[in-house]
């Protein structure tokens, strides 16, 4: 069975740092890009990072570069959303996703975690 896990998430104050993980089961995650997306309440859901199968191609949203930093261990079959300075705006449920092409647009993504919540408030 496919399946993607996310952890990571929580309860963190306004500059504070979390670092989500995504591991990946049925499936091998190296032969595909993983993206990272949120959802705030309200609001559409955004790519916030993603990672090519080889991690040669990395893109990041606007919003959190110099933030965030995407990375993977094809070995451990995980890929990691390293948040730094974490702000209130950045509170969202965080899903991960992959895609057997290289895109950061939602349609592109074939398989979807559960998502994690992260909490940005003092």
């Amino acid at each position: 069975q496919v399946q993607l896990v996310e952890s990571g998430g929580g309860l963190v104050q306004p500059g504070g740092s979390l670092r989500l993980s995504c591991a990946a089961s049925g499936f091998t995650l190296s032969s595909y890009t993983i993206g990272w997306f949120r959802q705030a309440p309200g609001k559409e859901r955004v790519a916030v990072s993603c990672i090519s199968s080889s991690a040669s191609t990395i893109t990041y949203a606007d919003s959190v570069k110099g933030r965030f930093t995407i990375s993977r261990n094809n070995a451990k079959n995980t890929v990691y959303l390293q948040m730094n300075s974490l702000r209130p705006e950045d509170t969202a449920v965080y899903y991960c996703a992959a895609s057997s092409t290289y895109s950061c647009r939602g349609s592109r993504y074939d398989y979807w975690g559960q998502g994690t919540q992260v909490t940005v408030s003092s």
